[in-house]
């Protein structure tokens, strides 16, 4: 039985008090954003599912059109909204600085709000996390910015045949006992200082990579950064640097660089839900 009170496990209710911090907190954002020369984008709630970046299906809300194709509730925006530009309106705009303020759905019922953004055609990943940055200052946030370069561990992975999934399931362990004294300093990197100290000494084929990371930090008009040359998370579409913004143990955004129909862009997305939860 289904009491009346009841609502689907993984919903989200707001009401009163934190209903109004919720509507200020996205008012906040988007006077921000607007201010910093992006336009907003509202997309529909509702897609076919060939246009959805989800990898697994099993993670989508699906139904059927009344010509029996298959729709799905929105499960991400950010390919989404560069499709939707670059390919139905790409004859009306020439814009490339994009916001969205909505809510994602996954299946069986969960629900979850997002601010987030998308540099559509641009690559300065340091002026994108320094925009989250000032954008999260203006929300009231400071929390740790840690950045990380995928292409480091697949390189690592792909050169010396370590499993990939090592770095995805952070088995620091593991990947100590190979005794590989390079890569025992790269486990040990956190600050920028940390990673300049044993470049000369790292493989040759990693410098590049490495030296982008360095490049990319330095430049960030934010003081409390931290780096992980290692991390790996299988991103669905995050393809080169990317960071987790995270405060009090909560990550409460994610960002980073990827191409959708061989355009170059950047993006983030701030976990609406999870930042008034650490607000309180």
């Amino acid at each position: 039985m289904i009491f009346e009170h009841e609502i689907p496990t993984g919903s989200k209710l707001y009401f009163g008090k934190l209903a109004k911090q919720k509507r200020d907190l996205e008012k906040n954002a988007s006077d921000f954003l607007y201010e910093n020369g992006f336009e907003e984008i509202i997309t529909p709630t509702l897609s076919y599912l060939a246009h959805q970046s989800i990898d697994d299906e099993k993670e989508l809300i699906t139904l059927n059109d009344e010509l029996n194709n298959k729709v799905v509730l929105r499960a991400d925006s950010t390919l989404d909204v560069v499709r939707i530009i670059t390919k139905r309106l790409g004859r009306t705009t020439l814009h490339k600085k994009w916001f969205y303020i909505q809510p994602i759905f996954k299946y069986p019922a969960n629900e979850a709000y997002q601010i987030g953004l998308e540099w559509i055609n641009y690559d300065n990943f340091s002026d994108l996390i320094t925009l989250n940055c000032k954008l999260l200052d203006r929300l009231n946030s400071k929390p740790t910015i840690q950045i990380a370069n995928i292409n480091i561990p697949k390189i690592i992975s792909k050169q010396w045949d370590i499993d990939i999934e090592l770095f995805k399931d952070g088995e620091i362990g593991a990947l100590s006992d190979l005794e590989f004294s390079w890569l025992n300093n790269l486990i040990s990197v956190v600050t920028i200082k940390d990673l300049e100290d044993i470049y000369d000494g790292l493989p040759d084929i990693l410098k590049p990579e490495i030296k982008k990371l360095l490049d990319i930090s330095k430049n960030i008009d934010y003081s409390n950064i931290t780096l992980s040359p290692i991390y790996y998370d299988a991103m669905k579409y995050y393809d080169d640097v990317y960071y987790k913004v995270i405060e009090k143990n909560i990550t409460i955004a994610k960002g980073g660089g990827y191409k959708s129909n061989g355009i170059k862009s950047l993006g983030f997305a701030i976990y609406t839900d999870q930042l008034l939860k650490v607000q309180g």
